[in-house]
């Protein structure tokens, strides 16, 4: 596999002429090159007008590889032809080297180019592109791979401290400055005379004035009385140049300044920056193509009217997406993936057409949370921590997030949750920008005080598993440091469940205080200004956020009333409660279809309006639902499946004595089902008796369930093993559930054997 390396564009505030007499003085040899031996010129070509200078050299190097590999290979040095093409009229320098040695077992390419700053013409840019290709190294490879690249970070890391030093050595000796050259004037044929031949020039420390003077910039030693190939006739035609490969050549916007990432994005190994630079550039043409591929296409556009579906281009190579990400956002899926080019490229892709998608770039300007989110959402950020982070505070134990689940959805909370991340996102290049150093993380206190079995429900834990999955795959490496204060007991259950679905680079930013640890050494004053520490948490500074509570069961209606989405494809795939409309003579009903024996089947339901018979059947007749049930789109579910012939007792059975359900009322239930096959739960309008006897302005001040004929119910259900349910059978607060392999080995209350405990339903207010 050939492996590619690309340096960022290296600035020497120094004009091209002085880089380039610098540049001279590394040759015949370097001191401050250890593994550069020596070198000797093959052939070198000048033009008549001095603009072009080609030299073609042949360099020993030392290789800092083990003793035993030297030993197999037969050499203690290598050699690489090195061809240096040198324009002075578009003040250029075209560097192609290649290995000698080995050259049919090992193929080193390397391109490099010195030119003028496109925006300064006395600064210079120097550009590096490398190749390697191991394919038969005696068994060692992997070894040369790592030699070469670790040779290849050295290079990088001294070529500008070695170009640094011979400029300082020149103005040591009185060269300042080196002239652009200038096209010679033109000799009439009257006035041309033969050439008088004159001794070669020597070595001088003064300000230089020749187009040649460069080349003269050196010791008595140096090439000219190196090689006396030096001295062969030149060609009678200019040699070509080599053409250095696409991505070295200078174009602003694809490339990337040193100064720039030690600035913005913080030190990167010259490998990390390699890497940087090709995902950029490979994320910048796609985005290209993608542009001039929508242009050629605007026509069948009209013809296309199905819905848009995930988009999936991990293993197509494709992309798609709005517009090139910033280096920093790149930079987080690199690191995601330790630096792994091709992972972080699918993971990056993968996300970009997500974001496309459901137009993720636009949320901020877009995104206006519901009521309850406004008013029971008990998170905000909050000042920065002493490294400059954006800081966020959430007080998840204060939270009603079974509430605002009903409330609002999932849909609402995830796009709520993403609205952070892109706000935390911003936050970070506006303190990159003001503090004069890189900040791509934020840090987050999570206040646990509070927390209970009553957030750790299924359907709850069902969700924050999806969140988490949403923000690991779209938001990496965004997580600087996180503070679990006052973790309660019941904290290693939610860990347990949770910890194996976040990143591990991510869980090793976790610290974790029980109690009132926070306030000690160690604790919430290392990482923040005791300035800014909440008043609820010890401190003095208040917290501008909403202190969380109960969201009142009547906002549970809003979930009917908030928008599909704008028109955008869902965030989540299947909401995890569903509405369902119980009208008079009209029941709602679900289908359960039950596989294996002793399954246990679990609900858990809130009567919003009116009230309602609950109860389990089971059908000995194969049921289908319908394809389009009444109300299915954008509002509530009203479903029959049992027909009105099917006898109880011949088609179908009971297996939970209906119960009365009453309005406000929430109910969570299980049933172990000692049979296989169609299982029907079923909500019926419950005929609340009403005195005929009453006077009719007594009737008028009676509750809607007694003069309305349509009830509501927001309800959730799911079928567990039974090895797999534990803890409380007449409530769905257990730790163990059927969307968690992993739950398998969580702690929790010893699993009850009791079939009367399994079939029940608590009500609760």
């Amino acid at each position: 596999m050939v492996q590619q390396y690309q340096s960022p564009v290296r600035v020497y505030k120094y004009p091209f002429e002085l880089v380039m007499a610098a540049y001279e003085r590394r040759f015949p040899t370097c001191p401050q090159i250890p593994v550069f031996l020596g070198s000797e010129i093959l052939h070198e070509f000048k033009s008549d007008d001095g603009a072009i200078h080609v030299k073609e050299r042949r360099c020993k190097l030392n290789v800092d590889a083990p003793y035993i590999l030297k030993k197999i290979a037969g050499v203690e040095v290598v050699y690489f032809i090195q061809k240096n093409s040198l324009d002075r009229r578009e003040r250029t320098l075209k560097i192609e080297a290649h290995n000698e040695s080995f050259a049919s077992r090992v193929i080193v390419k390397e391109n490099c180019l010195y030119s003028v700053h496109p925006e300064n013409s006395e600064w210079t840019c120097f550009e590096q592109y490398a190749s390697l290709d191991v394919k038969n190294f005696f068994g060692f490879e992997s070894t040369v791979e790592k030699i070469a690249m670790k040779q290849y970070s050295q290079n990088i890391k001294k070529g500008k401290e070695i170009i640094e030093f011979f400029i300082n050595d020149l103005r040591s000796n009185g060269v300042t400055y080196v002239p652009p050259w200038t096209p010679p004037k033109p000799v009439s044929p009257i006035e041309a005379k033969p050439p008088k031949k004159e001794p070669e020039p020597q070595a001088s420390a003064t300000v230089l004035s020749s187009p040649s003077s460069c080349d003269s910039i050196t010791s008595s030693s140096s090439y000219h009385s190196a090689n006396t190939a030096a001295q062969t006739p030149a060609s009678p035609t200019v040699p070509d140049i080599p053409e250095l490969p696409p991505d070295v050549r200078i174009a602003s916007e694809d490339k990337l300044d040193a100064d720039y990432i030690e600035r913005f994005l913080g030190h990167l190994t010259p490998i990390q920056e390699s890497y940087l630079i090709q995902l950029r550039k490979w994320i910048a043409e796609s985005h290209k193509g993608q542009e001039s591929g929508e242009n050629s296409e605007v026509e069948n556009d009209e013809d296309d009217s199905e819905e848009d579906e995930p988009l999936d281009v991990a293993e197509s190579g494709g992309c798609a997406w709005d517009r090139v990400p910033k280096d920093s956002h790149i930079l987080r899926f690199l690191r995601a993936r330790d630096f792994n080019l091709e992972e972080a490229r699918k993971m990056l892709c993968n996300s970009l057409a997500w974001r496309k998608q459901h137009q993720v770039d636009l949320i901020l300007d877009t995104w206006k949370p519901p009521t309850p989110l406004v008013d029971y959402f008990a998170g905000g950020w909050h000042y920065y921590d002493r490294e400059g982070r954006p800081l966020f505070i959430l007080r998840l134990g204060q939270m009603d997030v079974k509430g605002l689940l009903k409330a609002c959805g999932e849909e609402a909370i995830l796009r709520h949750i993403l609205s952070v991340n892109e706000e935390g996102l911003r936050r970070c290049e506006e303190a990159t920008k003001a503090r004069g150093y890189p900040i791509s993380t934020w840090t987050c206190v999570v206040d646990l005080e509070g927390l209970s079995m009553r957030h750790l429900w299924r359907p709850g834990v069902k969700a924050l598993l999806r969140f988490i999955e949403v923000v690991e795959a779209n938001y990496p490496e965004t997580m600087g440091r996180l503070l679990i204060v006052r973790a309660p007991r019941v904290f290693p259950v939610l860990w347990t469940l949770v910890s194996p679905f976040i990143d591990e680079n991510t869980r090793k930013k976790f610290l974790i205080y029980g109690g009132n640890d926070y306030l000690e050494s160690g604790g919430l004053a290392d990482y923040i200004d005791p300035e800014y520490i909440p008043d609820f948490l010890g401190g003095t500074c208040h917290c501008n956020m909403p202190e969380g509570g109960l969201v009142p069961k009547s906002l549970y209606q809003l979930l009917d009333n908030l928008s599909m989405n704008d028109g955008l494809p869902s965030l989540c795939q299947e909401t995890i409660y569903q509405l369902s409309s119980v009208i008079k003579g009209a029941p709602h009903e679900v289908l359960v279809n039950i596989d294996d024996k002793d399954s246990v089947l679990t609900w858990d339901f809130d009567v919003l309006k009116g009230d309602v018979v609950f109860t389990v059947l089971r059908s000995r007749r194969p049921l289908a639902v319908p394809k389009d049930p009444p109300g299915a789109v954008g509002g509530p579910l009203n479903v029959q499946l049992l027909d009105k012939s099917m006898t109880v007792g011949v088609d179908v059975s009971v297996v939970e004595t209906p119960l009365v359900c009453h309005e406000g009322e929430s109910i969570q239930g299980s049933h172990v089902a000692r049979y296989p096959g169609p299982y029907v739960l079923q909500w019926k309008f419950h005929n609340a008796p009403v005195s005929s006897s009453l006077p009719q302005a007594v009737k008028a001040t009676l509750p809607d369930v007694f003069t309305h004929h349509k009830c509501k119910v927001m309800y959730y259900h799911e079928v567990l093993a039974s090895d797999d349910f534990r803890g409380s059978m007449t409530s769905l607060q257990s730790s163990q559930s059927g969307f968690s392999s992993l739950s398998v080995g969580t702690t929790s209350s010893a699993q009850s054997n009791s079939s009367q405990s399994a079939n029940s339903s608590c009500p609760s207010r």
